[in-house]
Protein backbone atom coordinates (compact mmCIF):
# COMPACT_ATOMS: atom_id res chain seq x y z
CA UNK A 1 0.00 0.00 0.00
CA UNK A 2 3.06 2.32 -0.11
CA UNK A 3 4.52 4.04 -2.72
CA UNK A 4 8.33 3.99 -3.94
CA UNK A 5 10.02 7.97 -4.26
CA UNK A 6 10.05 8.24 -8.35
CA UNK A 7 13.39 10.45 -9.00
CA UNK A 8 11.62 13.15 -10.63
CA UNK A 9 9.79 14.05 -7.57
CA UNK A 10 13.07 14.25 -5.30
CA UNK A 11 13.72 17.51 -7.04
CA UNK A 12 10.18 18.65 -6.09
CA UNK A 13 10.59 17.69 -2.45
CA UNK A 14 13.97 19.71 -2.59
CA UNK A 15 12.32 23.32 -3.51
CA UNK A 16 11.18 25.88 -0.99
CA UNK A 17 8.63 25.01 1.13
CA UNK A 18 6.51 28.02 -0.74
CA UNK A 19 6.42 26.37 -3.88
CA UNK A 20 5.44 23.14 -2.59
CA UNK A 21 2.41 23.78 -1.61
CA UNK A 22 1.07 24.61 -4.85
CA UNK A 23 -1.94 23.11 -6.05
CA UNK A 24 -1.82 19.60 -8.01
CA UNK A 25 -3.18 19.14 -11.20
CA UNK A 26 -6.75 18.91 -11.23
CA UNK A 27 -8.73 15.73 -12.07
CA UNK A 28 -11.42 16.10 -14.61
CA UNK A 29 -14.34 14.12 -13.37
CA UNK A 30 -17.87 13.45 -14.75
CA UNK A 31 -20.48 11.32 -12.52
CA UNK A 32 -24.12 10.92 -12.62
CA UNK A 33 -26.53 7.78 -11.77
CA UNK A 34 -27.91 5.21 -13.74
CA UNK A 35 -31.92 4.89 -13.45
CA UNK A 36 -31.04 1.49 -11.54
CA UNK A 37 -29.11 3.39 -8.61
CA UNK A 38 -25.37 2.44 -10.21
CA UNK A 39 -23.08 5.46 -9.73
CA UNK A 40 -20.70 6.24 -12.86
CA UNK A 41 -17.50 8.30 -11.97
CA UNK A 42 -15.46 9.24 -15.03
CA UNK A 43 -11.88 10.18 -14.94
CA UNK A 44 -10.34 10.23 -18.46
CA UNK A 45 -7.04 10.80 -18.55
CA UNK A 46 -5.09 9.69 -22.51
CA UNK A 47 -1.68 10.25 -21.17
CA UNK A 48 -1.07 6.31 -20.57
CA UNK A 49 -2.99 3.28 -23.17
CA UNK A 50 -4.35 1.66 -19.53
CA UNK A 51 -7.41 2.24 -18.36
CA UNK A 52 -8.96 0.77 -14.59
CA UNK A 53 -12.43 -0.51 -14.08
CA UNK A 54 -12.78 0.04 -9.99
CA UNK A 55 -15.87 -0.83 -8.70
CA UNK A 56 -16.74 -0.46 -4.93
CA UNK A 57 -19.76 -1.52 -3.21
CA UNK A 58 -20.83 -0.19 -0.36
CA UNK A 59 -20.67 -3.22 2.01
CA UNK A 60 -17.96 -4.06 4.55
CA UNK A 61 -17.43 -6.07 7.58
CA UNK A 62 -19.68 -3.03 9.53
CA UNK A 63 -22.73 -3.73 7.99
CA UNK A 64 -22.69 -7.52 9.32
CA UNK A 65 -24.65 -8.20 11.75
CA UNK A 66 -24.52 -10.74 15.01
CA UNK A 67 -24.09 -14.40 14.15
CA UNK A 68 -23.45 -13.40 10.53
CA UNK A 69 -19.75 -11.71 10.26
CA UNK A 70 -17.83 -12.91 7.59
CA UNK A 71 -19.80 -12.66 4.55
CA UNK A 72 -18.27 -9.29 3.13
CA UNK A 73 -14.98 -10.73 3.27
CA UNK A 74 -16.22 -14.12 2.12
CA UNK A 75 -17.70 -12.41 -0.99
CA UNK A 76 -14.49 -11.19 -1.69
CA UNK A 77 -13.80 -15.02 -2.98
CA UNK A 78 -17.61 -15.18 -4.11
CA UNK A 79 -17.08 -13.10 -6.73
CA UNK A 80 -14.71 -14.80 -8.59
CA UNK A 81 -16.53 -18.29 -9.05
CA UNK A 82 -18.58 -17.65 -11.98
CA UNK A 83 -21.57 -16.03 -13.36
CA UNK A 84 -23.90 -16.48 -16.12
CA UNK A 85 -21.32 -15.90 -18.84
CA UNK A 86 -18.04 -16.46 -17.24
CA UNK A 87 -17.28 -20.04 -15.60
CA UNK A 88 -14.89 -20.31 -12.43
CA UNK A 89 -11.76 -18.38 -12.18
CA UNK A 90 -12.27 -17.70 -15.95
CA UNK A 91 -12.57 -14.25 -14.65
CA UNK A 92 -8.69 -13.83 -14.18
CA UNK A 93 -7.59 -16.05 -16.81
CA UNK A 94 -9.81 -13.19 -19.33
CA UNK A 95 -8.39 -10.39 -17.82
CA UNK A 96 -4.53 -12.03 -17.61
CA UNK A 97 -4.60 -13.17 -21.41
CA UNK A 98 -5.47 -9.13 -21.82
CA UNK A 99 -2.68 -8.67 -20.80
CA UNK A 100 -4.31 -6.70 -17.67
CA UNK A 101 -4.64 -7.16 -13.73
CA UNK A 102 -6.92 -7.41 -11.16
CA UNK A 103 -8.15 -8.31 -7.60
CA UNK A 104 -10.61 -7.13 -5.08
CA UNK A 105 -10.19 -6.66 -0.99
CA UNK A 106 -12.45 -6.04 1.82
CA UNK A 107 -11.89 -3.34 4.93
CA UNK A 108 -14.80 -2.51 7.20
CA UNK A 109 -16.21 -0.23 5.58
CA UNK A 110 -16.07 -1.33 1.39
CA UNK A 111 -15.68 -4.06 -0.88
CA UNK A 112 -13.99 -3.37 -4.27
CA UNK A 113 -13.36 -5.20 -7.31
CA UNK A 114 -10.54 -3.62 -10.54
CA UNK A 115 -9.01 -4.03 -13.61
CA UNK A 116 -6.39 -2.43 -15.01
CA UNK A 117 -6.35 -2.97 -18.36
CA UNK A 118 -4.93 -2.20 -21.55
CA UNK A 119 -7.40 0.75 -23.11
CA UNK A 120 -8.52 -1.56 -25.90
CA UNK A 121 -10.12 -4.14 -23.80
CA UNK A 122 -11.73 -1.67 -21.61
CA UNK A 123 -15.20 -3.42 -23.10
CA UNK A 124 -13.63 -6.45 -20.98
CA UNK A 125 -13.41 -5.45 -17.98
CA UNK A 126 -16.46 -3.70 -17.90
CA UNK A 127 -18.52 -6.58 -18.88
CA UNK A 128 -16.99 -9.16 -16.83
CA UNK A 129 -18.00 -6.37 -13.86
CA UNK A 130 -21.11 -6.49 -15.05
CA UNK A 131 -21.69 -10.16 -15.47
CA UNK A 132 -20.74 -10.83 -11.86
CA UNK A 133 -22.92 -7.98 -10.48
CA UNK A 134 -26.03 -8.72 -12.33
CA UNK A 135 -26.04 -13.23 -12.23
CA UNK A 136 -23.46 -13.93 -9.70
CA UNK A 137 -23.38 -17.72 -8.79
CA UNK A 138 -23.95 -18.46 -5.79
CA UNK A 139 -24.46 -22.38 -4.95
CA UNK A 140 -24.50 -24.87 -2.46
CA UNK A 141 -21.20 -26.30 -3.89
CA UNK A 142 -19.47 -22.78 -4.61
CA UNK A 143 -20.26 -21.65 -0.73
CA UNK A 144 -18.94 -24.69 0.90
CA UNK A 145 -15.84 -24.18 -1.23
CA UNK A 146 -14.84 -20.53 -0.47
CA UNK A 147 -15.97 -20.94 2.81
CA UNK A 148 -12.99 -23.74 3.06
CA UNK A 149 -10.82 -21.13 1.29
CA UNK A 150 -11.65 -17.96 3.35
CA UNK A 151 -10.75 -20.80 6.78
CA UNK A 152 -7.32 -21.69 4.72
CA UNK A 153 -6.71 -18.22 4.36
CA UNK A 154 -7.61 -17.44 8.30
CA UNK A 155 -5.32 -20.18 9.02
CA UNK A 156 -2.53 -18.46 6.17
CA UNK A 157 -2.27 -15.00 7.56
CA UNK A 158 -4.05 -15.03 11.13
CA UNK A 159 -3.77 -17.58 12.87
CA UNK A 160 -0.51 -19.05 11.83
CA UNK A 161 1.39 -15.75 11.60
CA UNK A 162 3.22 -14.48 14.90
CA UNK A 163 1.50 -11.10 16.27
CA UNK A 164 -1.05 -11.22 13.14
CA UNK A 165 -3.89 -12.03 14.99
CA UNK A 166 -3.42 -8.86 18.16
CA UNK A 167 -4.09 -6.92 14.84
CA UNK A 168 -6.45 -8.56 12.74
CA UNK A 169 -8.74 -9.36 15.81
CA UNK A 170 -7.91 -7.81 19.17
CA UNK A 171 -7.70 -4.25 18.32
CA UNK A 172 -11.27 -4.45 17.61
CA UNK A 173 -11.65 -4.28 21.16
CA UNK A 174 -11.52 -0.59 21.44
CA UNK A 175 -14.87 -0.43 19.70
CA UNK A 176 -17.54 -1.46 22.70
CA UNK A 177 -19.52 -4.52 20.90
CA UNK A 178 -22.71 -3.64 22.60
CA UNK A 179 -23.16 0.30 21.52
CA UNK A 180 -20.86 -0.21 18.07
CA UNK A 181 -21.01 -3.30 16.90
CA UNK A 182 -20.14 -2.30 13.32
CA UNK A 183 -16.65 -1.94 14.19
CA UNK A 184 -15.90 -4.30 17.07
CA UNK A 185 -15.65 -7.37 15.23
CA UNK A 186 -13.08 -8.51 12.69
CA UNK A 187 -13.25 -8.24 8.56
CA UNK A 188 -12.43 -11.82 8.66
CA UNK A 189 -15.29 -12.64 10.39
CA UNK A 190 -16.00 -16.03 12.25
CA UNK A 191 -15.40 -19.29 11.65
CA UNK A 192 -18.22 -20.12 13.31
CA UNK A 193 -20.77 -17.39 11.74
CA UNK A 194 -19.58 -19.20 8.27
CA UNK A 195 -19.73 -23.14 9.45
CA UNK A 196 -23.64 -21.84 10.74
CA UNK A 197 -24.93 -20.29 7.80
CA UNK A 198 -26.87 -21.92 4.47
CA UNK A 199 -26.25 -20.78 0.87
CA UNK A 200 -29.93 -19.18 1.55
CA UNK A 201 -28.35 -16.54 3.70
CA UNK A 202 -24.92 -16.19 1.44
CA UNK A 203 -27.74 -15.48 -1.41
CA UNK A 204 -29.56 -12.95 0.72
CA UNK A 205 -26.54 -10.97 1.07
CA UNK A 206 -25.63 -10.92 -1.77
CA UNK A 207 -28.99 -9.82 -3.16
CA UNK A 208 -29.22 -7.25 -0.91
CA UNK A 209 -25.58 -5.49 -1.13
CA UNK A 210 -24.68 -6.42 -4.39
CA UNK A 211 -26.96 -4.58 -6.29
CA UNK A 212 -26.26 -1.57 -8.28
CA UNK A 213 -27.84 0.71 -6.52
CA UNK A 214 -25.49 -0.24 -3.45
CA UNK A 215 -21.91 0.37 -6.11
CA UNK A 216 -19.98 2.93 -7.64
CA UNK A 217 -18.47 2.44 -10.71
CA UNK A 218 -15.36 4.38 -11.90
CA UNK A 219 -13.13 4.05 -15.13
CA UNK A 220 -9.98 6.10 -14.88
CA UNK A 221 -7.48 6.29 -17.69
CA UNK A 222 -7.59 5.90 -21.82
CA UNK A 223 -10.75 5.98 -22.62
CA UNK A 224 -13.39 7.78 -25.14
CA UNK A 225 -16.34 9.32 -23.09
CA UNK A 226 -19.16 8.86 -25.13
CA UNK A 227 -17.76 5.17 -26.53
CA UNK A 228 -17.70 4.38 -22.82
CA UNK A 229 -20.94 5.59 -21.40
CA UNK A 230 -22.72 3.45 -24.32
CA UNK A 231 -20.92 0.46 -22.93
CA UNK A 232 -21.81 1.50 -19.30
CA UNK A 233 -25.56 1.85 -20.34
CA UNK A 234 -25.63 -1.41 -22.45
CA UNK A 235 -24.24 -3.61 -19.63
CA UNK A 236 -25.83 -2.24 -16.12
CA UNK A 237 -28.60 -0.38 -17.34
CA UNK A 238 -30.73 -3.28 -17.12
CA UNK A 239 -29.74 -4.92 -13.96
CA UNK A 240 -32.37 -4.57 -11.67
CA UNK A 241 -32.04 -2.16 -8.87
CA UNK A 242 -32.10 -4.09 -4.89
CA UNK A 243 -33.79 -3.08 -1.98
CA UNK A 244 -31.92 -0.12 0.39
CA UNK A 245 -29.85 -1.68 2.77
CA UNK A 246 -30.67 -0.93 6.12
CA UNK A 247 -28.37 2.03 7.97
CA UNK A 248 -25.45 1.09 10.27
CA UNK A 249 -25.62 2.68 13.72
CA UNK A 250 -22.95 2.82 15.94
CA UNK A 251 -22.28 4.87 19.42
CA UNK A 252 -19.14 5.04 20.48
CA UNK A 253 -17.05 7.78 22.97
CA UNK A 254 -13.29 8.91 23.50
CA UNK A 255 -11.27 8.55 26.94
CA UNK A 256 -14.24 6.03 28.66
CA UNK A 257 -11.66 3.75 30.25
CA UNK A 258 -7.85 2.07 28.86
CA UNK A 259 -8.14 -1.50 28.14
CA UNK A 260 -5.47 -4.06 29.06
CA UNK A 261 -4.98 -7.56 28.34
CA UNK A 262 -3.12 -10.40 28.17
CA UNK A 263 -2.78 -11.76 24.29
CA UNK A 264 -1.34 -15.50 23.82
CA UNK A 265 0.52 -16.09 21.14
CA UNK A 266 0.97 -19.60 20.18
CA UNK A 267 3.33 -18.58 17.37
CA UNK A 268 5.23 -15.73 18.72
CA UNK A 269 8.73 -16.48 19.84
CA UNK A 270 9.60 -13.16 21.44
CA UNK A 271 6.63 -10.48 23.55
CA UNK A 272 5.29 -8.26 21.49
CA UNK A 273 2.91 -5.43 22.92
CA UNK A 274 0.03 -3.76 20.63
CA UNK A 275 -0.77 -0.16 22.05
CA UNK A 276 -3.75 1.30 20.09
CA UNK A 277 -5.88 4.40 20.58
CA UNK A 278 -9.48 5.27 19.84
CA UNK A 279 -9.59 7.91 16.94
CA UNK A 280 -12.49 9.52 14.89
CA UNK A 281 -13.52 8.90 11.31
CA UNK A 282 -11.68 9.56 8.26
CA UNK A 283 -13.70 12.74 7.24
CA UNK A 284 -13.21 14.37 10.58
CA UNK A 285 -11.29 17.91 10.49
CA UNK A 286 -8.52 15.95 12.89
CA UNK A 287 -8.03 12.96 10.78
CA UNK A 288 -5.46 14.81 8.72
CA UNK A 289 -3.39 15.65 11.70
CA UNK A 290 -3.55 12.19 12.92
CA UNK A 291 -2.67 10.54 9.66
CA UNK A 292 0.52 13.00 9.29
CA UNK A 293 1.40 12.51 12.90
CA UNK A 294 1.19 8.55 12.34
CA UNK A 295 4.22 9.30 9.47
CA UNK A 296 5.56 11.61 11.84
CA UNK A 297 5.40 8.55 14.63
CA UNK A 298 6.49 5.37 12.82
CA UNK A 299 6.85 5.56 8.76
CA UNK A 300 10.53 5.27 7.50
CA UNK A 301 13.91 4.73 9.09
CA UNK A 302 14.18 8.56 10.34
CA UNK A 303 10.39 8.19 12.44
CA UNK A 304 10.46 8.85 15.91
CA UNK A 305 9.72 5.42 17.35
CA UNK A 306 11.92 3.63 14.81
CA UNK A 307 15.11 5.97 15.84
CA UNK A 308 14.23 6.01 19.47
CA UNK A 309 12.79 2.59 20.41
CA UNK A 310 14.19 0.20 17.33
CA UNK A 311 17.48 1.77 17.14
CA UNK A 312 18.46 3.74 19.92
CA UNK A 313 16.91 1.75 23.59
CA UNK A 314 16.75 -1.23 21.53
CA UNK A 315 13.40 -2.20 22.78
CA UNK A 316 12.28 -3.74 19.83
CA UNK A 317 13.46 -5.77 16.91
CA UNK A 318 10.84 -3.74 15.36
CA UNK A 319 7.46 -1.50 15.48
CA UNK A 320 4.52 -0.88 13.00
CA UNK A 321 2.55 2.40 13.28
CA UNK A 322 -0.47 3.20 11.74
CA UNK A 323 -3.76 4.65 11.25
CA UNK A 324 -6.75 2.84 10.30
CA UNK A 325 -4.07 0.13 8.70
CA UNK A 326 -6.75 -1.70 6.37
CA UNK A 327 -8.36 1.30 4.72
CA UNK A 328 -10.31 4.65 5.95
CA UNK A 329 -13.58 4.30 8.08
CA UNK A 330 -16.76 6.05 8.05
CA UNK A 331 -17.22 4.91 11.97
CA UNK A 332 -14.54 5.15 14.76
CA UNK A 333 -11.06 4.96 13.82
CA UNK A 334 -7.39 3.50 15.06
CA UNK A 335 -4.24 4.56 15.52
CA UNK A 336 -1.97 1.59 16.44
CA UNK A 337 1.65 0.76 16.83
CA UNK A 338 2.77 -2.86 17.19
CA UNK A 339 5.92 -3.55 18.51
CA UNK A 340 8.11 -7.18 18.77
CA UNK A 341 10.80 -6.99 22.04
CA UNK A 342 14.21 -7.47 21.18
CA UNK A 343 15.85 -10.67 23.14
CA UNK A 344 15.57 -10.31 26.49
CA UNK A 345 13.06 -7.08 26.94
CA UNK A 346 10.06 -8.04 28.34
CA UNK A 347 6.71 -6.68 27.22
CA UNK A 348 6.36 -4.42 30.28
CA UNK A 349 9.47 -2.73 28.79
CA UNK A 350 8.20 -2.17 25.90
CA UNK A 351 5.25 -1.07 26.55
CA UNK A 352 6.79 1.58 28.63
CA UNK A 353 9.14 2.44 25.67
CA UNK A 354 6.08 3.01 23.37
CA UNK A 355 4.18 4.63 25.74
CA UNK A 356 7.00 7.21 26.29
CA UNK A 357 6.60 8.38 22.35
CA UNK A 358 3.21 9.10 22.18
CA UNK A 359 3.47 11.39 26.08
CA UNK A 360 6.45 13.09 24.81
CA UNK A 361 4.25 14.33 21.25
CA UNK A 362 0.97 15.00 23.20
CA UNK A 363 3.16 17.38 25.60
CA UNK A 364 6.11 18.25 23.67
CA UNK A 365 4.26 18.37 20.18
CA UNK A 366 6.70 17.63 16.65
CA UNK A 367 9.33 20.22 15.13
CA UNK A 368 8.40 22.19 11.73
CA UNK A 369 10.90 19.89 10.13
CA UNK A 370 8.70 16.33 11.20
CA UNK A 371 5.81 17.94 10.03
CA UNK A 372 7.20 19.23 6.76
CA UNK A 373 8.95 15.68 5.56
CA UNK A 374 5.08 14.25 6.52
CA UNK A 375 3.57 16.17 4.44
CA UNK A 376 6.02 15.53 1.29
CA UNK A 377 5.37 12.01 2.25
CA UNK A 378 1.59 12.62 1.39
CA UNK A 379 2.45 14.68 -1.46
CA UNK A 380 4.12 11.53 -2.80
CA UNK A 381 0.90 9.72 -3.15
CA UNK A 382 -0.58 12.37 -4.61
CA UNK A 383 1.83 12.32 -7.46
CA UNK A 384 1.55 8.70 -7.55
CA UNK A 385 -2.35 8.98 -7.42
CA UNK A 386 -2.14 11.47 -10.60
CA UNK A 387 0.42 8.69 -12.46
CA UNK A 388 -1.46 5.70 -12.07
CA UNK A 389 -4.78 4.69 -13.69
CA UNK A 390 -5.98 2.31 -10.96
CA UNK A 391 -4.57 4.69 -8.13
CA UNK A 392 -6.46 7.71 -9.18
CA UNK A 393 -9.38 5.44 -9.51
CA UNK A 394 -9.12 4.32 -5.90
CA UNK A 395 -8.88 8.25 -4.83
CA UNK A 396 -11.81 9.34 -6.30
CA UNK A 397 -13.93 6.34 -4.76
CA UNK A 398 -12.40 6.78 -1.68
CA UNK A 399 -13.58 11.08 -1.72
CA UNK A 400 -16.99 9.62 -3.11
CA UNK A 401 -17.70 7.13 0.23
CA UNK A 402 -16.04 8.56 2.71
CA UNK A 403 -16.21 12.60 1.83
CA UNK A 404 -19.56 11.94 0.22
CA UNK A 405 -18.34 13.93 -3.27
CA UNK A 406 -15.78 12.37 -5.67
CA UNK A 407 -14.64 15.99 -6.40
CA UNK A 408 -13.61 16.11 -3.05
CA UNK A 409 -10.31 14.38 -4.33
CA UNK A 410 -9.32 17.85 -5.61
CA UNK A 411 -9.64 19.81 -2.50
CA UNK A 412 -9.31 16.78 0.01
CA UNK A 413 -5.23 17.67 -0.24
CA UNK A 414 -5.63 20.97 1.37
CA UNK A 415 -6.51 19.42 5.19
CA UNK A 416 -3.56 17.65 5.04
CA UNK A 417 -1.15 20.46 3.89
CA UNK A 418 -2.82 23.21 6.42
CA UNK A 419 -2.05 21.07 9.77
CA UNK A 420 0.23 22.61 11.72
CA UNK A 421 2.49 21.48 14.60
CA UNK A 422 0.29 23.54 16.79
CA UNK A 423 -2.74 21.35 15.62
CA UNK A 424 -0.64 18.02 16.22
CA UNK A 425 0.18 18.61 19.54
CA UNK A 426 -3.59 19.95 20.03
CA UNK A 427 -4.41 16.14 18.59
CA UNK A 428 -2.20 14.32 20.14
CA UNK A 429 -3.17 15.36 23.27
CA UNK A 430 -6.65 14.61 22.38
CA UNK A 431 -6.54 11.22 21.95
CA UNK A 432 -3.18 9.72 23.39
CA UNK A 433 -4.24 9.41 26.13
CA UNK A 434 -4.38 6.74 28.95
CA UNK A 435 -8.39 6.07 29.07
CA UNK A 436 -8.76 6.49 25.29
CA UNK A 437 -6.20 3.15 24.57
CA UNK A 438 -5.96 -0.30 24.17
CA UNK A 439 -3.35 -2.50 25.68
CA UNK A 440 -2.08 -5.81 23.89
CA UNK A 441 0.73 -7.72 25.86
CA UNK A 442 1.45 -9.81 23.31
CA UNK A 443 2.63 -13.68 25.46
CA UNK A 444 4.41 -16.13 23.29
CA UNK A 445 4.06 -19.63 22.87
CA UNK A 446 0.39 -19.04 24.80
CA UNK A 447 -2.60 -20.18 23.55
CA UNK A 448 -5.95 -18.04 23.70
Amino acid sequence: MLTRVRPALLAWLAVPAALTAQEPARIAIESYTLPNGLKVILAPDRTTQVVAVDVWYNVGSRDEVRGRTGFAHLFEHMMFQGSANVKKAEHFQLVERAGGELNGSTTEDRTNYYEAVPSNRLNLALWLEADRMRSLLVSDSTFANQREAVKEERRLRVDNQPYAGSIFEGVYALADSTSCFPYAHSIIGSMDDLNAAKTADVQAFFKLYYAPNNAVLTVAGDFDTPATKALISQYYGDIPRGATPPSVACETKLGTAPIRRPWPDARANLPGVLLAYRVPEYKHPDYPALDLLGTILGQGESSRINKRVVRDTKLAQFVLVGVNLPGPRRGPGVLLALGVSNQGVSADSLEAGLAKEFMQVAQGGVTEAELMKAKNAYRTQLITQQQQALAKAEALQTANLFLGDPEAVNTNWRRYLAVTTADIRRVAATYLRLENSLVLLITPGATQ
